[in-house]
């Protein structure tokens, strides 16, 4: 990285240098842009709609309050629906709208990370911040004004969420964006961990090198687990494409309603990789109060018309048990890649304290297990957290996969996992190594 405490504006294309820029305007202007591109993005398929008469009102401020209030869903900012009427139809209609389409939150994340490389070029290590704040402070403004424009008397939006919340994908953005760019965390925030960590006895370095393999397999053994389930997500979707399509058919939507209707999923598409996650660990995940969308089976009540729905197994699953299967999977992978990370130091540890080998394998194995479960686990409830939500319509105000029971059995099955394959790894290691060797002597 180059650094650079001011970045000069170019007075015309000879290459004459202008008046320099302070980091925090640039930080302010790099925001500014990345705001605007966002809502672009998310005003195209709503103007597209609007063009083709597709809203029952057609007023501008509507559809340009409609714009902002789902600029400001996509970073996090729960909306509070107001309920029309009065009574229990009334009350249905009424509640909080938190489910977050993760696919559209990933645009400003990455104008964000563009924005945070941009700016990591411009600064030296310590005064990144100024162009941090200034960018930080203009994103919260843009917030807090669309909160305050955008809210109805159908749809109430609270000021400081609309302030506080789009900052939390957008600073995250920025600083892996920063990182990127710095190459290190020491030269981005000016700490040298490398230099630390050498100073710290040798005991302490080892059981952080540990504890770091173990968390990088817990790691491992989530995105295994993911990766398996988009897999099943997409099988899935392809058996039940039929009643896909028919549901397309019965909206009647028109070539650009269609289009639309296609894009909102395509957004909550990372939502049903993490709904397909808890699906297979055998927590499963609701769709509505009340219902239950497991693999041991499914009961829901009546869904609204979207295609993707059309896709949910239904009934008793006479194989679905075998998904459970997933998780330990991903387990196996994740054990296998600590053997080869080589980073057992525990194991170590109690084979100098206590000289019977099969009990000190069978206790570091199974502590092993343990703690790669738990941080898988925990990962597993965090991104249940963030892909479920409300509908705020109704019965639909208990959408996607618990977070505690998706965490607990994931957690138990990866463990389960990594026992198998950190036991297994060494005939895996022989195995791979007979197969290389023959394939020399071809």
């Amino acid at each position: 990285m180059t650094p650079w405490n001011t970045m000069k504006l170019r007075a015309d294309q000879t290459g004459d240098r202008g008046l320099p820029m302070p980091l925090w305007l640039q930080g302010a202007l790099e925001t500014a842009q990345a705001a605007i591109i966002s809502a672009l993005v998310v005003l195209a398929p709503i103007v597209a709609v609007w063009a083709t008469a597709g809203f029952q009102n057609s007023a501008f401020d509507v559809l340009a309050r409609l714009g902002g209030q789902a600029w400001l869903l996509i970073h996090g900012v729960p909306l509070e629906l107001a309920a029309s009427g009065s009574g229990t139809a009334g009350n249905a209609g009424s509640g909080m709208l938190t489910l977050i389409p993760l696919g559209l939150t990933v645009v400003p994340f990455l104008l964000a990370w563009r924005a945070g490389r941009r700016l990591a070029r411009a600064s030296y290590t310590d005064q990144l911040w100024q162009a941090l704040l200034g960018s930080w402070v203009v994103y919260s403004a843009f917030g807090a004004a669309t909160g305050f424009v955008c809210g109805t008397a159908d749809v109430a939006i609270n000021p400081w969420y609309a302030m506080l919340i789009p900052l939390i994908p957008f600073a995250l953005g920025m600083v892996i964006g920063a990182r990127r760019e710095a190459g290190s965390w020491s030269r981005l925030i000016g700490v040298d961990a490398v230099a630390w960590i050498s100073r710290t006895s040798q005991h302490s370095r080892w059981a952080g090198s540990y504890l770091a393999s173990a968390a990088k397999a817990g790691v491992v053994a989530l995105a295994a687990a993911l990766a398996l389930s988009c897999v099943l997500l997409a099988v899935d979707l392809f058996i039940h494409w039929n009643l896909v399509i028919a549901v397309y058919e019965a909206l009647d939507a028109g070539a650009v309603g269609g289009a639309a209707v296609t894009i909102a999923q395509l957004g909550f598409l990372p939502n049903l990789a993490v709904f397909a996650l808890a699906w297979v660990s055998g927590s499963g995940f609701a769709m509505g109060v009340g219902s239950q969308v497991g693999p041991l089976g499914t009961a829901t009540g009546p869904l609204p018309s979207i295609p993707v729905f059309a896709a949910i197994p239904s009934g008793s699953l006479d194989y679905g048990f075998v998904a459970l299967v997933v998780p330990v999977l991903a387990g196996v992978l994740a054990g296998w890649w600590f053997l080869r990370e080589g980073e057992n130091h525990f194991d170590e540890w109690l084979a100098i304290k206590v000289h019977a080998r099969w009990f000190t394998a069978t206790v570091s194995t199974l502590a092993l297990g343990a703690l790669v479960g738990v941080v898988s686990g925990l990962l597993a409830a965090a991104l249940a957290w963030l892909a479920g939500g409300s509908a705020g319509l109704g019965r639909l105000t208990d959408i996607g996969p618990d977070p505690l029971w998706t965490a607990v059995w994931l957690a138990a099955e990866v463990g389960i996992g990594v026992v198998i394959g950190y036991a297994a790894g060494p005939w895996l290691e022989r195995q791979q190594q007979v197969a290389e060797e023959t394939e020399l002597a071809r």
